[in-house]
């Protein structure tokens, strides 16, 4: 064999172990990947997708209190076409939806952007806004329907010279679904607030600079450097919001503690709804059909929002 023979031949059996070992590299990389998400996927399965598959399971039979199990097939799902209570926990949903989702945004955002760059006592700000996210959504509503009972709750009091003393926020029907939302942004504002700050960290010192070079001022830099690159945290935090607004736990923990749907179902949501047909009618079955509904509405949204947005890249389409 002449020397460049035998030098192909190394380099080839060289190559080969390379790869070979690449190879076995990708394998165990692969198995310790799965072993990570094996907890969270088992959860998944547990307390998600078998849940979903039960509930579809019983939309389709007539189930009582008792146990006692009926197959009506379609029945549940035609009846929810007839239903005025639930076309108006929908319309209050909707409502809160719209009111919800663009305010808890926007403080979300303001505040991020407030607490974003350092001023002496800024970790202390930044955990004031969060500290209600540490609180159960029954603690907190308990200490707003202690605020704001009627007359003599300590917002009540304050809003006297406002000539809003006598309102009864909780109990008149055209200030309790704003109350409601009022309180649901005034929760969930810390959180995303330390979203926007996780995606305003990862932008990059640089473009902000070669802005300021450019002179660009404090709107400029927002409009056309950060806005874009915030694009993919604009999506989670929409995303989880619309999530949360809907059948989150703010969706019923807070109503059921405030108003439990009243006054004359102004905060009665769809949420709300299904738990009163399950747990206070009986009607096991119908709460899953209107559950099955709510979650391929969610589903058909989550894909909209996606296709539209290429995945949350709006800057990139």
């Amino acid at each position: 064999m002449t020397t460049s023979a035998k030098a192909l031949s190394e380099r080839a059996s060289s190559t080969s172990t390379a790869s070979g070992t690449g190879t076995t590299r990708r394998r165990r990389e692969t198995r310790a990947a799965w072993l990570f998400l094996a907890p969270d996927a088992v959860g998944l399965l547990l307390f998600v997708a078998l849940p979903m598959v039960f509930a579809l399971a019983l939309s389709l039979f007539d189930v009582d209190g008792f146990g006692n199990y009926r197959w009506i097939g379609l029945d549940n799902f035609h009846r929810m076409l007839s239903d005025p209570m639930l076309s108006r926990a929908i319309w209050v949903t909707v409502k809160y939806v719209v009111l919800f989702v663009p305010l808890s945004f926007v403080a979300g955002l303001g505040l991020a952007l407030l607490v974003w760059n350092k001023f002496p006592g800024v970790a202390a700000v930044r955990t004031l806004f969060f500290l209600p996210n540490a609180l159960s959504l029954v603690v907190i509503g308990l200490l707003w329907q202690f605020l704001l009972v009627d007359k003599q709750g300590v917002l009540t009091h304050a809003a006297r010279p406002f000539g809003l003393g006598d309102v009864s926020f909780l109990g008149d029907p055209k200030w309790a679904l704003a109350t409601y939302v009022f309180i649901s942004v005034w929760y969930s504002m810390g959180y995303q607030m330390l979203l926007f700050m996780a995606g305003l960290n990862d932008i990059e010192g640089e473009h902000l600079d070669a802005a300021r070079v450019d002179g660009a001022g404090a709107w400029q830099r927002f409009r056309h450097v950060i806005w874009p690159l915030l694009g993919p945290t604009s999506f989670f935090v929409l995303i989880t919001s619309l999530v949360a607004s809907v059948t989150g736990l703010q969706a019923f923990d807070l109503v059921y503690v405030l108003t439990k749907g009243g006054p004359d179902n102004q905060t009665s949501t769809v949420v709300f709804y299904i738990y009163q047909q399950a747990f206070s009618f009986g009607h096991f079955g119908y709460a899953a059909a209107i559950t099955v509904m709510l979650v391929a509405f969610l589903v058909a949204v989550t894909a909209v929002l996606f296709k539209a947005t290429g995945g949350g890249r709006f800057h990139a389409r």
